[in-house]
């Protein structure tokens, strides 16, 4: 639809568009709602042929069997630990370096961009011998600052502001700033921050839903009696002769809630951002 002159205008979706988006809505959430079915029902249910579609009656006695037995609840309380605190410290270090990389002239800064560049051709696998052996001499196996101090800082997070503040930041205005008597710090705050928050929410965004679901590395560095996290938690929730199927898919599903209830409060921000970053001028 169109609206006044010099308004925003907006083409009207046709039918097929609809259907289009309800197809994939579809496929995006039956993951979810069969991971709820199969929570709700009984192993010996889930073997059987046909499958259920439609929810039982065991979700209670399957969310409360993995919530004990299995330490849900610690390894949630682990996980939002582990994923905050990576989500701050990768937007905090990444928007820092990314403004430096992006606007601040210092010697060899081509060939180090370029290091960290090469850093993401190097598969995580490599690292996870001399990283265990390290965390091991330092005594933090099966410690949550195992997990949290190596994702602190990731490439894409460097790359992804830095060319963020590239369009956002323009080096008119940091002259202005320094013209007037601002220092880095002063700079930093009140120029950099404000340009870089919508990134910054993204990224924030990105960095907490992959170290919640980070599975390779915990399991290396954490156990399940000590300071597990949802992925660990529900490694031991498989564990056995026979596993018992639904109360690993009700394990699943409480891994699952804080991170729809996090894009429920926070997706129409993140969304902001992507567009603001996509959309110039």
């Amino acid at each position: 639809m169109t609206g006044r002159p010099g308004a925003e205008s907006y083409e009207r979706a046709g039918w097929g568009t609809y259907l289009l988006l309800a197809l994939f809505t579809a496929v995006s959430v039956f993951p979810l709602l069969w991971t709820a079915v199969a929570a709700s029902r009984t192993s010996g249910r889930l073997a059987q042929s046909p499958p259920p579609f439609w929810f039982g009656r065991n979700l209670p006695r399957n969310v409360s069997v993995a919530w004990g037995e299995g330490g849900m609840g610690e390894a949630l309380a682990n996980t939002a630990v582990v994923a905050g605190s990576v989500a701050l410290g990768t937007v905090a270090f990444s928007t820092l370096a990314g403004f430096a990389f992006a606007r601040l002239r210092f010697r060899f800064r081509a060939p180090l961009l370029l290091l960290v560049g090469a850093t993401m051709l190097v598969p995580p696998q490599l690292g996870v011998v001399p990283l265990y052996l390290l965390i091991a001499r330092l005594g933090w196996t099966d410690q949550l600052q195992a997990v949290v101090l190596p994702s602190l800082v990731s490439a894409f997070g460097v790359f992804y502001m830095r060319q963020h503040l590239l369009g956002a930041l323009p080096p008119e205005l940091l002259e202005a700033a320094r013209m007037d008597g601002a220092g880095t710090l002063r700079v930093v705050w009140h120029l950099v921050l404000p340009a870089a928050r919508p990134a910054m929410a993204v990224l924030g965004m990105l960095s907490f839903v992959a170290a919640w679901n980070d599975f390779f590395w915990p399991v290396l560095a954490l156990t399940q009696t000590g300071n597990p996290t949802v992925q660990v938690a529900l490694t031991g929730l498989g564990r056995g002769y026979v596993p018992d199927t639904s109360v690993v898919m009700a394990g699943a599903l409480l891994g699952t809630l804080p991170l729809l209830v996090v894009l429920a409060l926070f997706g129409r921000q993140i969304v902001g951002g992507v567009m603001r970053g996509a959309v110039k001028g």
